[in-house]
């Protein structure tokens, strides 16, 4: 009994490793020199969606504690305070998300930036390397970038970067972008911010 236990534990151990190593994180890293690639779009490769967020050290003003000022006749244009707390929800969840386990005013600096989730898809398997520019409002024309590679990869993906703590206070924050799915060194798709040229 003992024996038959063991086996079916290994071989459940087995079956789950190759699968928690696919969703392991993959950080980005910091591209020294941004070279010009050639464009060649592929309809095989498409953004699916964008989250941009902004996580400033100043906390939402309003979150249950928006007041309605009524008018003549007991009318208020103002939206109620349910309407008004429901509408902050996700941001309210948002912020207490990328602040969770951050205990100290140390820990809080270091979360404080831009975040970019980039959902995209790739209709046939290919090595593809995402890539986040961008400009910083300090640095003006200067433009950063920051890449992940995934190989053989098919499907939809997200990707995620951040611009927080040093260099969010040092360089100010993200003022124009554009992603960019990078495949055989071509751009095969891309998204960006209506402020980048």
């Amino acid at each position: 009994m003992r024996l038959v236990a063991s086996l079916f534990a290994l071989s459940s151990l087995a079956i789950a490793a190759p699968s928690q190593a696919a969703r392991q994180r993959v950080e980005p890293m910091v591209v020294e020199k941004v070279t010009r690639l050639p464009v060649a779009p592929n309809s095989d490769f498409e953004f699916r969606k964008t989250k941009l967020f902004l996580l400033s050290e100043k906390t939402p003003q309003g979150t249950g504690s928006r007041q309605t000022t009524s008018t003549l006749g007991g009318k208020s244009n103002a939206p109620s305070q349910k309407t008004a707390t429901l509408q902050d929800a996700p941001i309210t969840f948002e912020r207490h998300y990328r602040m969770f386990g951050a205990v100290t005013a140390l820990d809080q600096r270091q979360r404080f930036g831009n975040y970019f989730d980039f959902f995209w898809r790739a209709k046939r398997p290919s090595d593809v390397t995402v890539r986040l520019e961008y400009r910083q409002e300090k640095l003006h024309e200067h433009v950063q970038a920051q890449e992940i590679s995934y190989r053989n990869v098919r499907g939809t993906r997200k990707t995620e970067f951040k611009v927080i703590g040093d260099d969010y206070f040092d360089d100010g924050r993200v003022i124009a972008w554009r992603c960019l799915l990078i495949a055989n060194g071509q751009i095969v798709a891309e998204n960006r911010s209506y402020m980048w040229e």
